[in-house]
């Protein structure tokens, strides 16, 4: 593993921007780049009323392969990701990840490139519930 990842998890608990960005803290970057995913209160011009999200057992080692990766550009000092499991409201952080490199632009096009192969590649879903009553899976590679 490299040493630009810094955090990796899949976890029940609320999510922490704080963590995040300690964990790819570091004197040799020039720029860090954070995204924070939340769960809104629409889809498709439906109301949303929570959501759940699943992963598969192997979801973290997919997630590790995906982060590594990104970690092959020597100029990504540091790397962060962590996603929610479990029943999430309005407003909850689902997914925050987060890049340190030498330079902003490096930063902006790694964090970019980690939150969408994260999303198309790790084995997590999503179940929307709307206020409606129906439900819909999203996300099911």
């Amino acid at each position: 593993m490299s040493d630009a990842i810094r955090l990796l998890d899949i976890r029940e608990n609320a999510l922490s921007s704080d963590e995040v960005l300690a964990a790819v803290a570091d004197p040799t970057a020039g720029g860090t780049a954070i995204f924070i995913g939340t769960v809104r209160n629409h889809d498709q011009e439906k109301p949303v009323d929570r959501l759940s999200y699943e992963a598969h057992p192997d979801a973290l080692e997919h997630l590790r392969k995906v982060a590594q990766r990104i970690c092959d550009d020597p100029a990504v000092t540091a790397l962060a990701a962590v996603h929610r499991t479990g029943d999430l409201k309005i407003g909850d952080a689902a997914v925050i990840v987060a890049v340190a490199a030498s330079h902003r632009d490096v930063a902006f096009d790694a964090c970019r490139r980690l939150i969408d192969d994260l999303k198309a590649e790790v084995p997590i879903w999503k179940h929307q519930h709307f206020i409606d009553g129906g439900s819909e899976w999203v996300g099911a590679h």
